[in-house]
């Protein structure tokens, strides 16, 4: 007799997802340490990296999401400084990685599968480039792309990116794990060095995976930050492929590692990791960055939370229906507004430019949300929130600003 496959609620599989991802858990009272840093990156694997400054680049909100206001040294030191904890490379894209996840990482800097094509053509087209440049990152780096472009030729006839062979190089050097980030400087550029001036020796010295290897490293490590989740989310979480995910996928549930559960709704079969917890209550209160991992995959944010969710950064501004950067609040197990923010560092406010509630949102959303803003602005430097009138939930909230803000009603 068949076994059945064991059923989980949509409410179940919400909390179990967000327990994965840390919103279990209260934040830290005291000052947040490199302790607190160290749980939240073995936890998720890696910050997606945007170079949207609007409100915040998106690297730092994770952090700021599951732990409060922290001093942003900490990440500075971690992905920059010896003993390192994080280094760059394309995971789910452009990321401050888990450093114990390089060998899990170098099948794809081997392969070279996803390399576009600036980047490939020149190491075809001009390999004694590549070359060139790799000698001239080893002879002087940590050294930004501006640095040694100017000894190549630069082509400004295409809109884009518009990078010179030297950048291309680079790319290409820095996807097949040749080199990597030292750091960004202050105008956000890498700066490139060797692995070997980066990377920790033990961890260099470990063996590089094979495909398989990784895929089931990496797959885990997913199943693990999700919590729960389909074939499609443990393969989006670090964006690997089709094939090897499924053995992957197949191989832990061979294990015991991953159990099959249907939840109710989703059309897709879905994995249980084994060690998730099951939070009866969440009490979590955060805004998530649109890159946050909790809600990047935006087909499994609607699945999760009802939450219909998109980044309207390259919308028309008259066609946008939210605003240019917008992020979700979640408050308890749901997510229940959502505000268009802009750190306005000329005057010192952060500027809520829009505000909208979920249907169903809880009567306590504007105060709860207030005391959310004024901690990011704090922690960003500014001296206090601005409500703009757009949105059915800015008079609210603006009002909630006023009586939580020092000196207000």
């Amino acid at each position: 007799m068949a076994l059945m496959t064991p059923r989980i609620t949509p409410l179940q599989a919400r909390r179990i997802a967000l327990g994965a991802q840390g919103f279990s858990r209260a934040r830290p009272s005291a000052t947040v340490s490199a302790a607190h840093l160290n749980a939240v990156v073995a936890r998720l694997g890696f910050f997606q990296i945007d170079s949207v400054n609007v409100a915040v680049r998106a690297h730092y909100m994770p952090l700021f999401s599951r732990l409060g206001a922290y001093d942003p040294e900490l990440l500075h030191r971690a992905a920059g400084r010896a003993p390192r904890r994080l280094f760059e490379y394309w995971a789910h894209e452009a990321a401050l990685v888990d450093v114990g996840l390089w060998p899990a990482f170098q099948w794809r800097m081997a392969e070279r599968r996803g390399l576009w094509g600036g980047p490939r053509r020149i190491a075809e087209e001009k390999p004694e480039l590549v070359e060139q440049v790799l000698a001239d990152v080893r002879a002087h780096g940590p050294v930004s792309a501006r640095q040694i472009e100017t000894d190549t030729e630069r082509s400004r006839d295409h809109w884009g990116w518009n990078w010179s062979e030297a950048k291309q190089a680079l790319e290409y050097l820095f996807y097949t794990g040749q080199v990597t980030a030292a750091r960004r400087n202050s105008q956000f550029e890498r700066l490139y060095d060797v692995p070997e001036r980066v990377v920790p020796p033990a961890v260099l010295a470990r063996p590089a995976l094979s495909s398989e290897e990784a895929h089931r490293v990496l797959v885990r490590h997913a199943a693990r930050a999700l919590g729960v989740g389909t074939v499609q989310c443990l393969r989006d979480y670090f964006r690997l492929a089709p094939e090897p995910t499924a053995a992957a996928v197949a191989h832990l549930v061979s294990t015991g590692e991953l159990e099959p559960v249907e939840i109710a709704g989703w059309r897709r079969p879905a994995y249980l990791h084994a060690e998730a917890a099951r939070p009866r209550a969440i009490r979590a209160r955060a805004l998530l960055s649109p890159f946050d991992p909790l809600v990047f995959e935006r087909t499994r944010t609607e699945q999760l939370f009802g939450f219909r969710y998109r980044i309207e950064i390259y919308v028309p501004e008259e066609k946008r229906q939210y605003g240019y950067y917008v992020l979700p609040f979640l408050l308890g197990d749901a997510l229940v507004a959502r505000v268009d923010l802009k750190a306005d560092r000329h005057s010192g406010v952060l500027r809520v430019q829009g505000a909208w509630a979920e249907p169903g949102a809880p009567g306590h959303t504007p105060t709860e949300l207030a005391a959310e803003l004024l901690l990011m602005a704090g922690w960003l430097g500014l001296d206090g929130v601005v409500v703009a009138s757009r949105g059915d939930l800015a008079d609210a909230l603006s009002h909630a600003v006023g009586a939580t803000s020092p000196g207000g009603a």
